[in-house]
């Protein structure tokens, strides 16, 4: 894990919806100096809609291209922890992007039992849509396993996202050089 330490890029969280890389960017953004953004956030900033508007009107293909985008503006403009959307790696161009070896890349692996647990608390459903016609539970593992191989491509470090989120974060932080005064 020392060889991450010369990475001064961004940090990109991935991980299946749900498994906390939105919270996790929050908590390392002052133990890293850098500013915490989220892409499906910016996203819809960006479009003036939701998700579930853009995906609706648009279809999922819209909403992708759009994606890449965002991503790729995240990576112009650096010195940014980056909670990523959960399909951001389905497309090549986004993990050529967070394989790039100036960033770091942590993926947040979660189980669909976590992962349902947690959308089923979630306070604002409509801002996650569903991805198929398929059964909730069914949907989670299907796409858990569509995207597995793809986050593991992509990862620099893998993490357990049902870890307490105070030590995901010093994991992390402990990952990412920190400018010392005076240096």
């Amino acid at each position: 894990m020392s060889g991450f330490r010369n990475k001064r890029g961004n940090i990109y969280l991935i991980g299946p919806r749900a498994s906390g890389k939105t919270t996790l960017a929050g908590e390392l953004a002052p133990r890293t100096g850098l500013n915490p953004v989220d892409t499906d956030e910016l996203l819809q900033q960006e479009q003036g809609r939701s998700i579930q508007e853009i995906v609706t009107e648009h279809g999922w293909g819209h909403f992708r291209e759009l994606e890449k985008k965002v991503l790729l503006s995240t990576a112009q403009s650096g010195s940014l922890v980056v909670a990523t959307g959960g399909g951001v790696v389905l497309a090549s161009e986004n993990r050529e992007l967070l394989k790039d070896p100036v960033h770091l890349t942590v993926y947040l692996q979660a189980d669909p039992e976590l992962i349902c647990a947690r959308l089923a608390r979630d306070p604002r459903p409509g801002q996650r849509p569903a991805l198929s016609q398929m059964d909730f539970q069914e949907e989670v593992r299907s796409t858990l396993n569509e995207r597995q191989s793809l986050y593991w491509e992509c990862a620099d470090i893998i993490l357990d996202a049902n870890k307490p989120l105070v030590q995901l974060a010093e994991e992390v932080a402990g990952l990412y050089p920190v400018d010392e005064p005076g240096s």
